[in-house]
């Protein structure tokens, strides 16, 4: 049975584009698509299913995504979220994924590995980067926060917070230089490119609360 999908995207020929994408990967079918939050919010009172995954743009009219996954973390907190979208700005990115969102990508992403990250969010429940999914899926390979450092925990507490990086380095009253030595230590061990990377690992160990 292929797993369903709800497009929100008020970009029609995009949408349009995007549902016969996501209708040609093996075991993935679009059931609906809305114009903004509103919408998908109507869909759910009305009494309708829930769809496996929401495929959610952050520039929209009415009710856009950033209210979209507030309401669906109230509401709805185990709905499976996939942004799709044009905005990359950190905290942007930062706040989705502590509302509940399970990855986040570009619009210009390539269709392979647009079709990994659904297929990663339907096994694993979240998407980072192909790295990082394979990382976090591999049984009894996954780094424990256990085999963290006091220090680098506390780092990456404050790496789920909005906080710039600098900011960061006041927090724990370091230098700028020793912030980007723990970050790029944590990008090691935890086989991630990216704060976003960081984030998704801190939730899914439950080290950061959303």
């Amino acid at each position: 049975m292929n797993k369903t999908i709800i497009i929100v995207d008020d970009h029609k020929l995009f949408a349009q584009s995007l549902q016969i994408l996501v209708n040609s990967f093996e075991g993935f079918e679009v059931t609906h698509v809305f114009k903004n939050g509103r919408e998908l919010v109507d869909h759910y009172e009305n009494g309708k299913a829930s769809p496996d995954i929401i495929l959610l743009d952050m520039r929209m009219p009415v009710m856009d995504g950033m209210e979209t996954m507030k309401w669906l973390k109230k509401y709805n907190p185990e709905q499976k979220v996939l942004t799709l979208t044009v905005d990359q700005e950190d905290e942007t990115i930062i706040k989705m994924l502590r509302f509940g969102c399970r990855g986040y990508l570009l619009k210009d992403i390539d269709p392979e590995e647009f079709e990994y990250a659904l297929n990663a969010i339907d096994r694993t429940g979240y998407y980072s980067n192909k790295t990082i999914s394979e990382a976090l899926s591999r049984d009894g390979k996954k780094l424990k926060y256990e085999e963290l450092t006091k220090r680098e925990l506390e780092f990456l507490n404050h790496a789920c917070s909005e906080l710039t990086y600098k900011a960061i380095a006041g927090e724990m009253n370091l230098s700028p230089k020793t912030i980007d030595n723990y970050r790029e230590s944590l990008f090691s061990k935890l086989h991630v490119k990216s704060r976003v990377g960081l984030v998704i690992f801190a939730l899914r160990e439950g080290i950061c609360e959303v």
